[in-house]
C-alpha cells in the first residue's frame, strides 16, 4: 500500500485497515514461526504499512491533517 493511497482514506477506514493489517501481521508471524511462510519479506511490508497507517491516524488526531470532503 502506497502512502498516497493511505492519505486518500478517511480516518474511519484507516482504523478498519489498521485492524486488518495487525491481524494479517500476526498470522504471518505465526506462519513464519512454523516455517510455513512462503515470502518472509511480506512481514516487513506489512509492518511498514502498519507504521504508515498509524502515522496518518496520528496526524488526524493532532490536527496536522484534515479529513477530505467527499466531492459529489
Amino acid at each position: 500500500m502506497k502512502m498516497h493511497e493511505i492519505k486518500e482514506l478517511p480516518p474511519a477506514e484507516l482504523e478498519h485497515r489498521l485492524k486488518d493489517l495487525i491481524e494479517e501481521y500476526q498470522n504471518f508471524r505465526f506462519q513464519h514461526a512454523t516455517r510455513q511462510l512462503d515470502n518472509p519479506l511480506r512481514l516487513r511490508f506489512v509492518r511498514r504499512d502498519i507504521a504508515r497507517v498509524k502515522t496518518v491516524l496520528q496526524e488526524y488526531k493532532t490536527g496536522r491533517r484534515k479529513p477530505r470532503q467527499a466531492t459529489v
